[in-house]
């Protein structure tokens, strides 16, 4: 008998099922009503609903919910700081079946190598892992990244299973202004999914970047903004990050007449807040806690994201489609009892069934000697662009300071609020060095450097302590990247990052732990942000309004120029 003729039998009770869900009920996230009866499972599949089975395996749900699988659908899996399998293993006993991610901090690195390396290990993991490509490497000619990948290498790519179309496009100049390069990349999807990242953008410059055939936004932070992307033919990609936070802006969208053209993303989260708060399970928890209907919130999470994707096959508990089901004990808690992805129960032994992940990008920290005086600022007038931080946002302002020359160097003052930035170069291509400030840290004492710095991924440092920034720097070179706070000469924390200076290779759990250490080793300097590791990463990321800095100077993002 063929899969389909065993299929169809066992959804008529002709054959047992291979395994029944038996004493809960569905949530249909189409109707929104609430169906009794047993789910029953053909291999990956789900054959029938709503009536009496039997099954060679049977699994007691009484008294719980069945509700579809979550999908993310935009995240950057290095940015929880682990493997895709210590993520896999993260978020997937949460109920995330399906992650659609985008390399592109890795491929920053690495290039394709990176690229690859994720699509082999979709392969080998319990959610389902689709991987959209990553589309501006470097995200703009205004910093130096450790590859470049054109149109071509792309297209080498696109037919691998596990690829679904062309990642966030963020040189949105780029496609609004007809550059070859991102017209080659666009051209060469068109017809296919492309993401979009257009933070901001409006009226005619918005239409011009639509009608390049991009689909979905995660940028938008304003109610406005999603509702102008949404009249332009756009699905809304809801952010709850650990910096981007969202959620509650776009709230007012979460109703049953738009339900259908939005969805949940996390972008970049890590272990900490995933462990202190959840992931997708807690979107859905705090949108049903500001009053969200419940149907709304888990249709956004599940049928609404794989529609925006094209994901016939999933985001419904219903005959042929992907057994993807999360039992939950209460619909406003999100509490996973049981979770099946494609079939599989995300327990422990189909983790451990998994085979091993090769590791790849160690040694890819190369910086150039760093000292003292490379975190001089020198100039000769008073006046000062300045970095104004947006807690929980990635947005920054454009603030101006003056900040008079001592001896040639405009130097940090801890009572204003004023930190050094420095970035500098990692990928050993041409050792630049840029330094600026920034406001919002509270730093008082110390610095804290990273190899995590989007997108390019060199060294990013912050501090009010030159002896102690270049303590902090020199220390992520012998610990393969990663992130590192410093005082008075000697090192308070710290978390190794060997895997393109960007994954650890401990477990989750472990990682978690040395976020909190590290958090508290922040605090001790004075830092007064939630999150100031992905914090200080985004200062340096050329795409995001209004002010940022990378390795070849402060970057103003609303003129796209180095100034």
């Amino acid at each position: 008998m063929t899969d389909l003729a065993r299929l169809i039998a066992t959804a008529r009770g002709d054959l047992p099922a291979d395994l029944v869900l038996r004493g809960g009920a569905v949530l249909d996230v189409a109707t929104g009503d609430t169906v009794p009866g047993d789910v029953a499972i053909c291999g990956s599949t789900v054959a029938g609903i709503g009536a009496d089975y039997d099954g060679a395996r049977i699994l007691d749900v009484t008294g719980l919910t069945l509700v579809p699988g979550f999908i993310d659908t935009h995240l950057h899996i290095e940015s929880s700081l682990v493997t895709p399998f210590e993520f896999d293993r993260c978020v997937a006993p949460r109920g995330v079946t399906t992650a659609i991610c985008d390399p592109h901090e890795i491929a920053n690195v690495l290039g394709v190598d990176g690229i690859r390396w994720f699509l082999d290990a979709a392969a080998g993991m319990v959610m389902d892992l689709r991987v959209m490509l990553s589309s501006c490497v470097p995200s703009t000619d205004m910093e130096t990244s450790g590859a470049d990948i054109d149109a071509a290498a792309l297209v080498a790519l696109r037919d691998h299973p596990a690829a679904l179309g062309l990642a966030e496009f963020m040189n949105y100049p780029g496609v609004i202004h007809r550059d070859p390069g991102a017209l080659a990349k666009l051209t060469a999807f068109r017809g296919a999914h492309i993401d979009g990242h257009a933070p901001q953008l409006t009226g005619r410059d918005l239409n011009a970047y639509i009608a390049a055939g991009i689909r979905t936004e995660h940028e938008a932070t304003t109610e406005g903004e999603a509702r102008e992307k949404l009249r332009k033919g756009m699905r809304i990609l809801i952010r709850e990050g650990s910096v981007s936070k969202d959620l509650d802006a776009l709230l007012p969208l979460m109703t049953e007449r738009l339900s259908p053209y939005l969805a949940f993303c996390t972008d970049d989260r890590n272990p900490l807040d995933i462990g202190e708060q959840g992931h997708i399970d807690h979107m859905i928890r705090h949108a049903i806690a500001r009053g969200v209907d419940p149907l709304v919130a888990y249709r956004v999470a599940s049928l609404s994201a794989a529609e925006a994707f094209g994901l016939k096959d999933r985001g419904q508990i219903a005959p042929g489609k992907r057994a993807d089901i999360v039992a939950v004990g209460s619909l406003a808690e999100c509490d996973a009892r049981l979770v099946l992805c494609n079939g599989i129960v995300a327990d422990a032994a189909a983790f451990d069934a998994r085979a091993p992940l090769p590791s790849i990008g160690r040694d890819s920290v190369r910086a150039p000697t760093i000292t003292r005086d490379t975190f001089r600022a020198a100039s000769n007038r008073a006046e000062t662009d300045v970095i104004g931080i947006l807690p929980g946002k990635i947005i920054t302002e454009h603030l101006t300071e003056s900040v008079p020359p001592q001896d040639g160097d405009k130097r940090p003052d801890p009572a204003r609020d004023l930190a050094r930035i420095t970035v500098i170069e990692r990928h050993g291509r041409n050792g630049n060095v840029a330094s600026g400030f920034v406001r919002g840290f509270g730093l008082r004492a110390g610095a804290i450097a990273s190899t995590v710095c989007h997108d390019h991924h060199n060294i990013v440092a912050v501090g009010v302590g030159y002896d102690d920034m270049a303590l902090a720097c020199a220390r992520l070179g012998r610990i393969e990247g990663g992130f590192v706070v410093a005082r008075d000469g000697a090192v308070l924390a710290e978390l190794a990052l060997p895997v393109a200076g960007l994954m650890s290779l401990d477990p989750f759990e472990s990682v978690r732990d040395d976020l909190v250490a590290l958090r508290r080793a922040a605090r001790s300097l004075g830092v007064t942000l939630d999150e100031p590791f992905l914090q200080l990463a985004f200062l340096a990321l050329p795409v995001i309004p209004a002010l940022k800095i990378t390795d070849r100077g402060m970057v103003d993002v609303t003129r796209f120029a180095i100034i």
